[in-house]
């Protein structure tokens, strides 16, 4: 077999296009790169070699029309969208990029044709995490359609050498390991050296005239360097293939020869270690000083490089400075990048001479600010000592954006020190603070919410005077997601199952997937559906059995709570419900379908109640699925160390979908869109998109339960979980059942915790208000899932509601209503039609 394989892969090695799509293009290019790339051949080489090999031959077919974009926009002198996030959850990139170049086909008959397995190779690929959870995963989503709408645009973040811990559970507790993903490097980045821009840290400010002008000059500064990544982002179709620029921090000396040479070894290389602690990990635990410092400093250095590049660009052009806003436009994803605002005052004020007004004007025209959250502690704060030590002439900008909001504010609110003390940038108290939400929304143009509820919420309470002050500033975008990744990617026969049906129109188009309404009723197409779900919960069954040992029963009903552990979003609710349900079976109660519940999620290091939460359904998990009453009716399990790759084989096999928040906390929440377009019937309260998917699909065609945004803020001061307790005898026997330790046998005490939650803390997320109607949506599951073709009737359905969730959609929102921008066709020398029909012929012959 080895034989053959070297011989298949020497043979390949002929004079065919470098950057041919072809099978036999693709496969020349696979066997160089093994022997001129990596020094290796078919019968040293590993599976890593393999992948990478792979990877840069499908690189070499993204470079060249990601050299034509960036050609093409420069000369059309286009406006471009600057798409600023701390977090960017990429997960892997072949497969996607493969299917954006239309080369999936084309790649898995070229590695056949000399004996390797597309799917083996592709598994070798390490998930980039580079984000916690949604907020890096929009990010994510938000950039592959950019390119595929073909607008001009740049994503900038930071290039993290350890992204997002690697989660292992042990004796059902969160363990955390360094997720070490660069470790043996990454062939989808590009080195640029030349862009290395200097930040600059602490000192102080010199403030002198000139001119009769007052000047400022930042002096005696620590310095760090940034030095660019990129990474190509190609749309779908391959005609455009837009930048994702990574910043990582560099000392400005590798080593200190001076005092190398006086015997302090340490001093020597202690700047280079300092400078590159700020890109070494994602979000240190920020509940000690030092790991506050080391955050503000890593947004600092990522917006300050962003922003040099960004007017880098535009300065090139030779433009007259009021001309920024109509060549670039500025997103800030959170509040993470709102140091922007301060910071490109500095550049026009400090650097370019500009006067207050006209750089002030400039400023809020350029940027716009997406607002994530609706409770009000998630909103960032910086400490104003944190600021002068780190930040001062930053400090001074801010003070004086300040002064001269509030006396616009006075106009609004005269008399009014409570209210003008609520919307000042500077919180007062023992510990003077920053706002960056506050600097964000008067410092930029446009502030969006990011569901229809989240963006009546952030106006109606979270900032309201803000919304009085600035109604023309506030805009809802609902969140999307990508459905070449979430669905033609991760559910490839669903996919082919949907394009049999309407055509590959919705691949680009997502609203042409409500073209599938009719198949609703098709019979023969419902089948068709059940039996790709069943595969879909087969495979992952399969999967977990090879990884975990588990056993799960396809047959069963696969309910699906994965999303970060936190207390908002209420994987607590669920495991009490879990509780009730267990305790039915006990009671020999048999009306509930067979049911596997699948929870993922990672905890904050820092965050122990979500973390005894991951220890408690461990627990739960243990007990259940070891007991004879429950056996092939009920089981639980923790599913370790959830990232994108994982997500992947999980929504495809996704019976219900729980999206349990606490109404009126969730913004909106995108994994209820990728379990929506997968097939998968949502359990929900009236949170975040929720609202939207049940508007979408149909109130008939969800299991919707729980209090309102509106009743739990009437219910708030009132609220006694002990009288849940005491008037519902599940609820009463599930919490004694917790109580008494039957699920910490040799654990005394363990959840303790949680149970002081709900009762002496008040059971803020009123998880117990909530619990009866949860158990009574589930019955209704139990109802509906016995009848296998009207379950699937109502997952055809949602599919088919599913188009308003795609994030071409948002994006497309976006740039016409804040960034105003335009697509810009790049031509291609590649046939995307021509390369099928030649891979199609391959495959005939």
């Amino acid at each position: 077999m080895a034989q053959s394989k070297g011989k298949r892969v020497a043979e390949a090695r002929h004079v065919w296009p470098r950057e041919g799509h072809d099978h036999d293009s693709l496969a020349w290019g696979f066997a160089e790169h093994l022997k001129y790339s990596l020094g290796v051949d078919s019968y040293s080489s590993t599976q890593h070699d393999h992948y990478l090999s792979l990877a840069y031959t499908i690189r070499d077919r993204l470079i060249h029309q990601w050299i034509r974009t960036q050609q093409t926009h420069h000369m059309q002198k286009v406006k471009r969208a600057y798409y600023l996030s701390l977090e960017f959850l990429i997960g892997r990139s072949m497969g996607m990029n493969a299917i954006n170049l239309r080369l999936d086909t084309a790649l898995q008959q070229a590695l056949e044709s000399l004996g390797y397995s597309w799917d083996e190779i592709r598994e070798e690929e390490v998930d980039a995490g580079l984000g916690n959870g949604g907020l890096g995963r929009l990010a994510a989503c938000f950039m592959e359609s950019l390119a595929t709408l073909d607008l001009p645009a740049f994503g900038y973040g930071l290039r993290y050498d350890y992204g997002i811990f690697r989660q292992a559970i042990d004796h059902g507790y969160q363990v955390e390991h360094p997720d070490d993903w660069l470790r043996r490097g990454n062939p989808w980045e590009i080195e640029r050296p030349d862009r290395a821009p200097e930040v600059h840290f602490g000192g102080r400010v010199e403030l002198f005239s000139e001119r009769g002008r007052l000047q400022a000059h930042w002096v005696d500064t620590e310095t760090v360097i940034g030095i660019a990544y990129d990474m190509p982002v190609v749309g779908y179709g391959g005609s455009t293939v837009n930048t994702l620029r990574l910043w990582s921090a560099r000392a400005p000396e590798e080593f200190g020869f001076s005092d190398f040479n006086l015997g302090d070894y340490m001093q020597a290389v202690r700047s280079k270690v300092n400078a590159e602690n700020l890109t070494k990990v994602l979000y240190p635990n920020d509940r000690l000083y030092l790991g506050k410092e080391l955050r503000l400093r890593q947004q600092y250095f990522f917006v300050a490089c962003s922003l040099w590049d960004i007017l880098r660009r535009f300065k090139a052009e030779n433009l007259p400075w009021d001309k920024l806003p109509e060549m670039a436009a500025v997103q800030l994803n959170d509040t993470h990048p709102s140091l922007a605002v301060p910071e490109l005052m500095r550049v026009l004020l400090d650097q370019e001479g500009l006067e207050w007004d006209s750089a002030w004007e400039i400023t809020v025209a350029t940027l716009a600010y997406t607002n994530h959250t609706l409770m009000p502690e998630a909103l960032e704060k910086w400490p104003v000592a944190m600021l002068e030590a780190l930040l001062p002439r930053h400090l001074q900008i801010i003070y004086e954006v300040n002064r001269r909001f509030l006396m616009r504010a006075a106009v609004c609110f005269p008399g009014d020190i409570a209210r003008l003390q609520n919307v000042s940038v500077i919180e007062e108290g023992a510990e003077k603070q920053v706002r960056m939400a506050n600097l964000a929304i008067i410092g930029s143009h446009s502030t969006n919410g990011v569901a229809e509820l989240h963006t009546r919420l952030l106006q109606q309470r979270v900032v309201a005077d803000f919304a009085l002050i600035f109604p023309e500033r506030f805009n809802n975008k609902t969140n999307g997601i990508t459905q070449r990744r979430w669905l033609l990617k991760a559910n490839p026969r669903l996919a082919q199952l949907i394009s049999e049906a309407i055509g590959e129109g919705w691949i680009t188009d997502f609203a042409q997937i409500e073209k599938l309404k009719p198949y609703a009723g098709d019979a023969a197409f419902l089948a068709s559906f059940g039996r790709v779900k069943q595969q879909a919960k087969l495979d992952l069954a399969r999967y977990l059995e090879r990884l975990h040992g588990w056993e799960l029963s396809s047959a069963s009903l696969f309910d699906v709570q994965i999303k970060r552990i936190h207390q908002y979003k209420r994987q607590l609710l669920n495991a009490l419900g879990i509780v009730v349900l267990y305790n039915r079976l006990r009671n020999g109660d048999d009306a509930a379908v067979p049911r596997t519940f699948l929870f993922g999620g990672k905890a904050a290091p820092g965050y122990d109640l979500a973390k005894l939460m991951i220890k408690f359904v461990n627990n739960l998990g243990a007990v259940i699925n070891n007991d004879p009453v429950t056996r092939g009716r009920l089981k639980v399990f923790f599913l370790p160390n959830y990232r994108v790759s994982l997500a992947e084989r999980i929504f495809p096999a996704a019976d219900i979908s729980e999206q349990i928040s606490t109404a009126g906390t969730e913004a909106s929440g995108t994994g209820n869109m990728k379990f929506m377009c997968n097939g998968a019937l949502t359990l929900g309260t009236l949170d975040g998109a929720n609202i939207e998917i049940a508007e979408q699909a149909g109130r008939e065609n969800v299991f919707i339960f729980g209090l309102t945004a509106d009743e739990v803020s009437a219910q708030r001061q009132s609220y006694n979980p002990w009288e849940c307790y005491q008037r519902n005898p599940e609820i009463r026997q599930a919490i004694d059942l917790i109580s008494s330790g039957f699920f910490n046998v040799n654990e005394p005490g363990i959840f303790d915790p949680l149970l002081q939650s709900l009762f002496q803390n008040g059971d803020f997320y009123m998880n117990l208000a909530d619990l009866g109607p949860w158990v009574e949506a589930q019955e209704a599951v139990s109802r509906l899932y016995a009848d296998q073709n009207a379950w699937n009737r109502k997952a055809v359905l949602n599919i088919a509601a599913s188009g308003k969730f795609s994030s071409d959609r948002t994006i497309r929102q976006y740039a016409e209503e804040i960034w105003h921008v335009q697509p810009c066709r790049v031509e291609t020398d590649v046939d995307p039609a021509a390369t099928l029909q030649e891979a199609q012929r391959s495959n005939n012959r």
